[in-house]
């Protein structure tokens, strides 16, 4: 099983290019709404808020805008999340110069879906660079016992993409578990087929827990697809086994490989699912019915719960489980997060339990 540092500092370190989310009121759509909440979010802060809301220390590496307002409310956030944060500050350059980035994404109602637009123009998350952290500090001196990076991020801009893969060769050498979520995005990837193929193997082939669906491997690591496809869960499950004991044989330093399995009956009303291989043994939660207030972040929340169980040491069973009663919970707040009041809230909702507890 997969072996935790001890005497870390940190349990969970994630770099992240960190934004906002502008969310039209009371479930109505983008283009015909005057009232907006804005909220602070990114992938990977999604993922470690799991373990942040439930005691485990967590750090998040990134950068900022100097003096932005959006910066200072990132800040604050990620120290009411219980994150501690180290990035560069830059310059902003003026009106056409660097900023976060802003995701437009309304929630959808009932038979309208969510629609999700992001503006990430001038990010300034695109200059995250390996020089500007002193990772011998931090994984060395503090100690990390796991990192989680996505795609996303990996793939960001040539700079963050030399920054992720010298995070994964540090946390190899200091020995820290790493987790990735493949995440590809076609956007990114134009013009830098070669490069970021050749990025996301080497990683990949550092990496203790491998996340991300058919596509994901396909397109990012470029493993034979399945043989035989079809839309229905069954279906969907047959395929990422027969891809994911491909990706076993190319990648065997993962320990652990995993994804959801979603089926959209409309924008409030998912079937909810998960699947995963731990060491050649696999775990399946079909798909049950969910009740969404906003379905962005459940992904994430899956993955923050999953790496959760591990770094508390728990049996294999049991990640797949808090894995997709986190992801479940995430989809229930209107934030991109979940944030759990304690392990028994997640608890209750994997055996169904959604009565009052006073």
């Amino acid at each position: 099983m997969m072996n935790l540092k001890k005497d870390a500092a940190y349990s969970l370190l994630v770099p992240t290019s960190m934004g906002v989310r502008l969310t039209p009121m009371d479930g109505q759509p983008f283009h015909c709404s005057d009232l907006f909440k804005m909220q602070v979010t990114s992938a990977e802060t999604n993922v470690a808020s799991v373990a942040s809301f439930l005691g485990l220390k967590v750090k998040v590496l990134t950068a900022f805008v100097k003096d932005s307002p959006v910066a200072r409310m990132i800040k604050d956030n990620l120290a009411g999340r219980h994150m501690d944060y180290e990035g560069k500050e830059f310059e902003q350059g003026g009106p056409w110069g660097l900023r976060h980035q802003f995701n437009l994404a309304d929630s959808g109602f009932g038979s309208r879906g969510p629609r999700v637009q992001n503006d990430r123009a001038g990010e300034v998350g695109r200059l995250l660079n390996v020089k500007d952290f002193d990772l011998d500090r931090i994984f060395g001196k503090e100690g990390v016992k796991m990192v989680h990076m996505s795609g996303l991020v990996a793939a960001l801009s040539p700079e963050s993409s030399k920054f992720c893969l010298e995070i994964a060769r540090t946390a190899k050498k200091y020995g820290s578990l790493i987790s990735f979520d493949l995440n590809y995005r076609a956007s990114f990837w134009v013009g830098r087929e070669e490069e970021l193929g050749a990025t996301f193997a080497e990683i990949a082939s550092l990496s203790d827990v491998l996340i991300g669906n058919e596509e994901d491997f396909q397109l990012c690591l470029k493993i034979k697809g399945p043989e035989a496809g079809g839309k229905g869960i069954a279906e969907k499950i047959d395929s990422f086994k027969e891809m994911v004991e491909r990706v076993r044989a190319a990648y065997p330093n993962a320990t652990a490989f995993a994804t959801t399995l979603r089926q959209v009956v409309n924008a409030n009303n998912h079937l909810w699912g998960a699947i995963a291989n731990v060491e050649g043994s696999w775990q399946v939660v079909e798909p049950r019915s969910i009740t969404v207030l906003d379905r962005i972040g459940g992904g994430d929340g899956f993955v923050g719960g999953f790496l959760y169980a591990i770094l508390k040491g728990w049996d294999p069973e049991k990640w797949i489980q808090f894995g997709w009663a986190s992801g479940a919970l995430a989809t229930t707040h209107l934030t991109d997060y979940a944030q759990p009041a304690d392990e028994d809230q997640i608890w209750s909702i994997w055996n169904g339990n959604a009565r009052v507890k006073r």
